[in-house]
């Protein structure tokens, strides 16, 4: 009597790498993968596109140099703060040129709150 073989299991179940082992894996040291989609007519090259896509860890991400992220600020609020507080300088300075231009010109800058016209003095 023949006893029926098993055949292996494919994805090495009985102690392979199961789908954590491999993304910590890829995540550890990291994955690249690239291509380019070209479309030509008559030899005249219509359209080029470069895909590019690596996948890490931030960590793994850091060491290579690539942080993007960090001074992106949709996706860092620490870089939207900087953004912020350099918008907010640039407005002090250009309002310290207006002031110091107004007082040269004038003698005097009128500042306050209300319309364009009260402001510059004018009357409706």
């Amino acid at each position: 009597m023949t006893t029926p073989t098993r055949l292996s299991d494919p994805y090495g179940s009985g102690g392979g790498a199961n789908l954590a082992d491999i993304l910590e894996r890829v995540l550890d040291k990291g994955i690249v993968i690239a291509g380019d989609i070209r479309i030509n007519l008559l030899d005249i090259e219509l359209l080029t596109i470069k895909l590019r896509l690596i996948v890490a860890s931030v960590d793994k991400a850091k060491e290579m140099g690539i942080n993007w992220w960090e001074d992106d600020p949709e996706l860092s609020t620490g870089a939207r703060r900087r953004e912020l507080a350099a918008e907010n300088e640039r407005l002090q300075r250009r309002i310290a040129e207006l002031e110091s231009a107004g007082r040269e010109g004038s003698g005097e800058v009128k500042t306050g709150t209300g319309t364009v016209e009260e402001i510059r003095g004018e009357r409706a």
